[in-house]
């Protein structure tokens, strides 16, 4: 099958991300993995090729206009879904350590497929709720980067991804646009849980007048070990 890579390649000049045919060919394999995987379980509403490109390659490859992801780091993917931005980002900067994390075994299940299917070495995916897993001695406080797409309040988010991040390392959230008023309410979870507010930053996806925004909070000092609370209660009462 042959794809119109233009845009996607215009894209990611944009970003300054360097590709040769081996890793677009990469993207190309993960492309039709998912489109095939998603007849038989719900993976992504987004399919067509130059939607997936613009709204889930290029926008989780984006992360690099807010951290330097040009050096070795210990990144999780909380709730990465079908993979993103997980998987865009180990193809695009090799050197990341990364694991990708999700509460449904199917979806990690596929994503085992793909990181074989890929090649790719320094990047696993597990299985398991951010409540329990952030208790456990081996993720806690182990990650330099923690990244997460999955939709959210920040408040919620802050207490499923802040315990996972070590001490001087960053959480960053994708959001939509408009994230102010959402930014101010989880001023009190985001402090509660040892991090600050360091910048929004907003962007526009490359070849799209589509609005996105990054939130990053650094991770001060240490998560109190009362955090995470038990499963569903992030969601259902988020830290006011």
């Amino acid at each position: 099958m042959s794809y119109q890579l233009e845009k996607f390649k215009l894209g990611l000049e944009q970003l300054k991300i360097p590709y040769s045919d081996e890793k677009i060919n990469q993207y190309l394999i993960y492309y039709e993995m998912l489109t095939e995987k998603n007849k038989v379980m719900n993976l992504t509403a987004i399919t067509e090729f130059e939607d997936v490109v613009e709204k889930h390659f290029l926008d989780s490859l984006s992360l690099i206009k807010c951290v330097d992801l040009n050096r070795k780091m210990q990144v999780l993917d909380l709730g990465t879904g079908a993979g993103f931005p997980g998987i865009p980002l180990k193809i695009a900067f090799p050197e990341l350590e990364i694991v990708l994390m999700d509460s449904l075994n199917k979806r990690v299940l596929f994503l085992q497929e793909v990181i074989s299917e890929l090649n790719l070495s320094g990047i696993t995916a597990v299985h398991g709720r951010a409540e329990e897993m952030a208790v456990k001695k081996e993720y806690r406080e182990q990650f330099d980067l923690c990244v997460s797409r999955a939709v959210a309040n920040l408040s919620s988010l802050s207490e499923y991804c802040l315990p996972f991040v070590r001490v001087g390392g960053n959480f960053v959230s994708y959001k939509s646009g408009e994230v102010e008023e959402e930014v101010k309410q989880a001023g009190k979870a985001i402090s509660v849980l040892g991090g600050k507010m360091v910048k929004v930053q907003k962007f526009v996806l490359p070849q799209t007048d589509v609005s996105r925004s990054f939130v990053l909070i650094e991770k001060k000092k240490r998560t109190p070990k009362s955090y995470p609370r038990k499963a569903g209660t992030p969601s259902r009462t988020p830290i006011q």
